[in-house]
């Protein structure tokens, strides 16, 4: 599973839902998280849906997102949901 992490740099939340979400896939290896800094993505949509709204965990073959605040059973609930 790949996911996209919205975030950018010098964001403390950002780093806060990294080291959250690291520390939950930690043991998954069918788990690929992606960052992608929203201020230099190419993608217009994603900066126009998320720069705002960052961090935001998304994966995009469901179009299905979770958004800050989040915690390590939010995490854990949305990827098994994805499953």
């Amino acid at each position: 599973m790949h996911l996209l992490l919205f975030g950018t740099a010098g964001c403390h939340l950002c780093e806060q839902a990294e080291e959250l979400i690291s520390a939950c896939v930690a043991n998954k290896n069918n788990v690929i998280i992606e960052r992608v800094d929203i201020a230099e993505a190419a993608n217009e949509h994603w900066q126009e849906q998320y720069a705002i709204r960052i961090p935001v965990l998304f994966h995009a073959d469901s179009q299905k997102e979770l958004a800050w605040p989040f915690d390590a059973a939010m995490v854990n609930d949305f990827i098994t949901r994805l499953t």
